[in-house]
């Protein structure tokens, strides 16, 4: 489309928001866009709608149609009410969970939406402050509600919301579900089809009795409390990264009995505004470092911090010579993982019936260590809505015992199903009292895990792409690596594809095509070649991003090996990502 013919269309669709059923402020905005010589913000806000996609909605705040704001919310949440009354007309109350992070609007718009949710004959459970995400899901369960929502941008810069919805397991929404919620989305024309005038006889405040029993489930997640009562005053410096981890997760920490928990207190400020970090994501080095320094000063002896909405958990810990280090997602799945099943093997609960999940983008290690001690591991793609639905699948046939994925995020428990850093904090704390106990520092711990299953490093490389121009990029890029997939990567030979976007996968050596049992199609390629480097290369379905995750495979003989072995993989990861041309 030539620039004068978008300017024409944009322009188009930003005078129909001079309408007076829009605010005067939006308005008056819109106005000014349009009087604007340059038309950048213009067409960034309106040259298209900001899509209610299977994960809900995210993107900048903002006026515009492809923007966070009350109309973009309101048209989401009228669509899902419309949705609910058609899915369970039967039933004589339909009832939903709705909860927010400490964002800029989020408090607005999860009051916006619990407007239109009772405007709409819905009973809205609306919490009375911040809450996490996985609080929502539990609560949705807990209240027997149909559906719920929760406004946050997770772990995006401050200039983001979102607006993630779920059905009534607790877990977000997938097909048909969330196709048949996009179809009702889609039919909400006109502003004037959303109903803005809510009804308070149906609105319920819920808050501290929730936090209650949400603890107390997490509670039973413990594995070692012998460990944690010699180990009690293990010293355990957390961050909410100004979140909404910041009251109940110390509160967690507490009810298990760690009773030395050292605050960050700058970062302890809730705010939308994030203003200690420039991105508020526990997979960044910079959003810990502030509470790296207090644990060096503290002389802790385990660092953890959630992102804003308190799904995703980030650990660091000392290694042998003394000094902080980030463990990765990776890793933080891995730990959990071994500690679970080590401790259901001395307990004797392993009976076979065990199973454990990750997405198809994490490391394979989680696999050796799932076959090796006679636990079953599924595959899944990236989300933890496909983990939920792993769960639902097995539901009252096999026990579910913990899954997660490399972008910091696990569960381990489920009456919650979603990412869960509330119960990951509270278990990962146990832990750290565990390898105590016997004798370990956590790193140790790390080590032996590679020595016991094989050593092996990733990295995920993300290249943002910003606006039209951005999303056409990663588009013909994906075009790009379907048409002329690599024959090698740093030297060895591809002897595998896998193309989910149509569920087939190529075995080179075997010139034999096979189908990949999924649920569904994704966006997502990988590569697995001879030497056991695995790449998977998808677009983020979130940020304007295309992702790159690799997995390089080494050798690992003793503990002492462990740094001479990282720097190899090190090296051979930056040669995989050259030669894929990143």
């Amino acid at each position: 489309m030539a620039n004068e013919d978008l300017i024409k269309e944009v322009t188009g669709k930003a005078k129909t928001w001079l309408d007076e059923s829009y605010d005067a402020e939006s308005r008056a905005t819109v106005e000014q866009m349009l009087a604007n010589e340059d038309k950048t913000d213009l067409i960034e806000a309106f040259y298209k709608d900001l899509e209610f996609g299977t994960g809900g909605l995210r993107g900048i705040m903002g006026v515009g149609s492809n923007r966070m704001n009350k109309y973009t919310v309101g048209a989401a949440t009228q669509g899902l009410a419309n949705y609910l009354k058609k899915e369970f007309e039967s039933l004589p109350e339909i009832s939903v969970v709705i909860g927010h992070d400490c964002r800029n609007n989020s408090r607005f718009f999860a009051e916006t939406a619990a407007d239109i949710f009772t405007a709409n004959g819905i009973k809205a459970y609306l919490f009375e402050d911040l809450r996490p995400t996985p609080e929502v899901s539990f609560a949705i369960r807990e209240l027997g509600c149909q559906s719920g929502i929760i406004l946050t941008a997770s772990h995006n810069p401050k200039e983001y919301n979102g607006y993630k919805a779920y059905w009534n397991d607790g877990a977000q929404v997938i097909a048909p579900h969330d196709r048949n919620i996009i179809s009702e989305v889609n039919k909400v024309r006109s502003v004037k089809d959303i109903n803005f005038k809510g009804n308070n006889d149906l609105l319920v405040s819920i808050g501290k009795e929730i936090d209650e029993k949400f603890l107390a489930n997490i509670k039973t997640l413990s594995l070692s409390s012998d460990a944690i009562q010699r180990n009690s005053d293990l010293k355990i410096v957390y961050t909410p990264i100004h979140g909404t981890g910041v009251h109940i997760i110390p509160a967690a920490l507490r009810s298990w009995g760690f009773n030395n928990i050292i605050s960050v207190d700058a970062q302890n400020v809730v705010s939308g505004d994030f203003p200690t970090v420039v991105s508020p994501n526990p997979e960044e080095p910079a959003a810990l470092s502030m509470a790296v320094e207090t644990a060096k000063a503290t002389d802790a002896d385990i660092v953890m911090a959630s992102d804003p909405d308190a799904d995703r958990l980030g650990i660091a810990v000392k290694d042998n010579n003394g000094e902080w280090v980030l463990v990765n997602g990776n890793q933080i799945v891995m730990i959990f993982l071994n500690y679970i099943i080590t401790r259901y093997k001395e307990l004797g609960w392993i009976n076979g019936n065990e199973y454990i999940v990750k997405t198809i983008v994490t490391t394979e290690l989680v696999k050796t260590i799932a076959d090796r001690n006679n636990v079953q591991m599924f595959d899944c793609y990236t989300g933890f809505k496909w983990i939920a639905a792993v769960i639902r699948e097995n539901e009252g046939k096999k026990k579910y015992i913990g899954g997660g994925e490399e972008s910091y995020g696990f569960l381990a428990e489920a009456f919650c199903r979603d990412k869960d850093a509330v119960s990951a904090c509270a278990l990962m704390a146990e832990i750290a009292a565990w390898a105590k106990d016997n004798g370990k520092t956590m790193y140790e711990m790390i080590q032996d895990i590679y020595l016991t299953y094989g050593f092996g490093k990733e990295k995920g490389v993300s290249v943002v792409k910003k606006g039209k121009s951005g999303a056409e990029e990663i588009e013909a890029m994906m075009i790009n690596f379907r048409k002329n997939p690599p024959a090698e990567i740093a030297g060895s030979k591809v002897i595998l594809i896998k193309d989910y976007a149509n569920l087939k996968a190529f075995d080179v050596q075997e010139n034999e095509t096979y189908t990949l049992d999924m649920p569904t199609t994704s966006n997502v390629l990988q590569y697995f070649t001879e030497d056991g480097t695995k790449v998977s290369v998808r677009p983020s379905g979130t940020e304007p991003k295309i992702k790159f995750y690799v997995e390089v495979r080494g050798e690992l003989k003793t503990r002492e090996d462990f740094n001479a072995a990282n720097a190899a993989a090190d090296a051979k990861v930056l040669k995989v990502l050259e030669s894929l041309g990143v």
